[in-house]
This record gives structure tokens, C-alpha cells and sequence, in this order.
């Protein structure tokens, strides 16, 4: 068994109160929006801003601090004392709550189910059968990276690369996926007929998911940090990221792309595409080319 403890404060001591919660002993913090759910209710996207230096929206001026606790005769003294630490001057209502001990392998699974991304292809996490044994399939554990499948923006990139390699079956192009997280655009590209994929991500956690989500799928991936040299150039880049970073890379993806090459980009949100565009109009014209629940493909060609 173990203890749930809520508390509401604004954005100015929610991380200082995360972090006086977790030296009081608790083994998980998270923040919430305290209003979700409401019509008051403020989206986050956690992007950096262009200088990377972090968030680009502070947190919402209600928050809501979780900390899951052991049980203890003391927790709310020790809670108290957190607030204390944290600047807070009233301590907060405390709104505590039993959580049964359970299999979050299990219960973590249960979230993720095959997705079907169209007739060709199917994302089965590798706890899952086939559904349909005759597609091809991508075997996926996404471990401790971005990419299960599920969202939109791994949908329309997953689309746009069954469409440009099935169109010219005889062909077998050259592909970037640069921000790879578990390597699903890698393996898609590489199962639908790609020459060579090179997988790049910042995240040491990533490639280690990539290397290992292509060897359950009996596929060669190339994988490198991106801080390592990038020099190649490819048929297909694919970027799943975020507008920010994908701005600050426009002339490194842009010069990536080999003559008649493609390039597609998302992680966008409709309302910023244009914003993408300029920043890569001075090596190449761009295109909104599809949009799913609110985020957009952009698509371009050298």
C-alpha cells in the first residue's frame, strides 16, 4: 500500500515544493494543472524555447503537487515541513488517498494496444499479437523513449513514409530520421523497403530503444548521437520533434537532403506551421501536407 498526497499552490512553489516533497522522503512528485478539466484549463507542450534553455510556458499558476508516499505516522508533519522549505507560507489543504500496490508492467501494457496505421501497416506492441499477421508489422517496446504510435504526429509520419516508399516499390532510398526516440519511423522506412536508415536523438535512453526495438524487427538501423558529425546526405529526412528545435535545425535537416530528396517534418502545431515555413524558406519551400487532431505534416522537396 502506498500513500497519495495532493496539494494546490501556484507556479512560483510547485518545483520548489517537488523538490522539498522528494527530500521529505516521497519517491514520486509530479504537477498537474489543478483546473483540468474545467474550461479554465491551460494545454502544456514542454517545448524549449529557441535557446534551449528550457520551457517556453511556465507552469499553471494553479497547481496541483502529487507525491506518492510509504505509509508513515509522521507523513503529515513531514509534509508540513515540506511546505515550509518550499516558501509556503499557509500550509495547503492536504488531500491524502490509499494507492494498492499493483503490476504497472501490466497495468502500463494494458494502455497500449496494436494500432492500425493503414492497410499496409500495423504498430504491435511486443506484447500483443498480430492482428493481422499478413501486414507488416512493427514490434514495438518503447522503453524510456518518445514513440509508441499512438500520437498524431507519429501517425502522419508513419502515413507520409508508406506513401513515398510504396509509390516506387523499385526504389530503395536512403532515410534520415533525425530525433528517432524508439525508432519506429526508422524501422517503418526500413520495412517498407528503405536502403539504409540512419537513426539520430540526443537521448542516450533513445538509441538504446532504437537498438533494440530493430533488432526485434529483424532490421538494420544505423544509430548516432546528435553530437556526433552528420555530414551524409539522404533521400528521405524525417523529423518528429517539436517547432522550436526543428526551427534552430532548419540548415542542418535542410542540408541533408540530397538532390530530389524529401523532406517531412512534424511534431507542429497547426498554428505554427507558418513559423516553421520561414525558418526553412531560405534552402526550401514547405507544405502543409496533412493534419490529425490539431498537428500538421510539413512536406518539402530539394
Amino acid at each position: 500500500m502506498w500513500v497519495s498526497v495532493a496539494l494546490e499552490t501556484d507556479a512560483a512553489h510547485a518545483d520548489a515544493l517537488s523538490d522539498a516533497l522528494l527530500a521529505a522522503g516521497a519517491i514520486s512528485v509530479s504537477v498537474e494543472d489543478a483546473l483540468a478539466g474545467t474550461d479554465l484549463e491551460t494545454p502544456q507542450f514542454g517545448e524549449p524555447d529557441a535557446s534551449g534553455s528550457g520551457p517556453a510556458t511556465p507552469l499553471w499558476n494553479e497547481s496541483r503537487v502529487v507525491a506518492l508516499f510509504d505509509p508513515s505516522e509522521d507523513l503529515i508533519g513531514r509534509i508540513a515541513a515540506a511546505t515550509v522549505a518550499a516558501g509556503i507560507d499557509d500550509l495547503p489543504e492536504i488531500e491524502l488517498e490509499d494507492v494498492p500496490e499493483q503490476d504497472w508492467v501490466r497495468l502500463t501494457q494494458a494502455q497500449f494496444d496494436p494500432i492500425r496505421v493503414n492497410d499496409r501497416l500495423w504498430i504491435v506492441p511486443s506484447w500483443h499479437a498480430a492482428p493481422d499477421p499478413d501486414a507488416i508489422n512493427l514490434i514495438l517496446d518503447p522503453g524510456l523513449a518518445f514513440g509508441t504510435g499512438s500520437h498524431p504526429t507519429t501517425y502522419l509520419c508513419l502515413q507520409w513514409l508508406t506513401e513515398i516508399l510504396c509509390a516506387d516499390p523499385g526504389k530503395h532510398p536512403s532515410v534520415l530520421d533525425y530525433g528517432c526516440g524508439s525508432g519506429i519511423l526508422g524501422i517503418a522506412a526500413a520495412k517498407l523497403g528503405a536502403a539504409s536508415v540512419l537513426g539520430v536523438d540526443i537521448d542516450d535512453n533513445a538509441l538504446i530503444a532504437a537498438r533494440d526495438n530493430a533488432a526485434n524487427n529483424r532490421v538494420t538501423l544505423a544509430l548516432r548521437h546528435s553530437k556526433e558529425p552528420l555530414d551524409e546526405r539522404f533521400d528521405i529526412v524525417i523529423a518528429n520533434i517539436l517547432t522550436n528545435p526543428l526551427c534552430v535545425l532548419a540548415p542542418l535537416l535542410a542540408g541533408r537532403i540530397a538532390a530530389g530528396g524529401r523532406i517531412a517534418l512534424a511534431g507542429v502545431l497547426a498554428s505554427q506551421a507558418e513559423q516553421v515555413i520561414a525558418a526553412y524558406a531560405p534552402w526550401l519551400g514547405l507544405r502543409v501536407g496533412a493534419e490529425r487532431e490539431g498537428w500538421v505534416r510539413l512536406e518539402g522537396k530539394c
